[in-house]
């Protein structure tokens, strides 16, 4: 597995659970053409790229090239690197019959093809360390924002305030707020939201 920087854009959850086994780093998607028309899910994709860039791996078909496309045009600034994954005919185990195409899409690519493809266009493995202090387990429970009854609720309203997406589970929250902000940076907009939260 290697660790990358840069958060990854793909089209559905199985080509993130297929990139899940081969990198580590925060992996959105965009549930196919869903993400034309969700402004949190676009907003997210465009904060990313202009942070620390993202990486976009979409299917090799007409609907993929869409994606790409779209994408670029809601991050004009941003840093986007494109990965293209091989043409390949066939059909993924999980079908009943090959996409319209007739190619394999990311969520079929083995592994081998996939470090390839990322290699090919520059993404690397992050060798230099961590120093900043992440936002941990323990900080969300503290928070309330998870392990309580009313966690999932209250991580939907801190979502709408910070304009991010909301719906996520603790551990991908975790993952998204880890990448957006530095701990003590993060602590603090909690701590204020909070405040205001019981005035009001």
């Amino acid at each position: 597995m290697i660790k990358i920087k840069q958060a990854v854009i793909v089209e559905g959850k199985y080509d993130k659970i297929t990139l899940d086994n081969i990198i580590d780093t925060l992996i959105i998607t965009t549930n196919g053409f869903s993400v034309f028309k969700d402004t949190e899910k676009r907003n997210l994709i465009r904060t990313l790229a202009l942070r620390d860039g993202i990486v976009v791996i979409t299917d090799s078909d007409s609907a993929g090239n869409m994606i790409r496309s779209h994408i670029k045009q809601i991050c004009p600034e941003g840093k986007i690197i494109n990965v293209y994954i091989p043409k390949i005919k066939g059909k993924e185990k999980r079908k009943e019959k090959p996409s319209k195409e007739g190619f394999l899409g990311l969520e079929g690519m083995s592994q081998d093809i996939i470090l390839k493809a990322l290699e090919r266009s520059g993404v690397t493995a992050e060798n230099r360390e961590e120093k900043t202090e992440k936002i941990t387990k323990t900080d969300l429970f503290l928070l309330g924002l998870s392990g309580c009854e009313n966690s999932s609720d209250l991580r939907k309203r801190l979502s709408r305030h910070l304009d991010i997406p909301d719906g996520f589970s603790a551990n991908a929250f975790l993952d998204l707020i880890n990448t957006l902000y530095k701990r003590d940076d993060f602590l603090k907009k909690v701590e204020l939201w909070l405040q205001e939260a019981d005035k009001s």
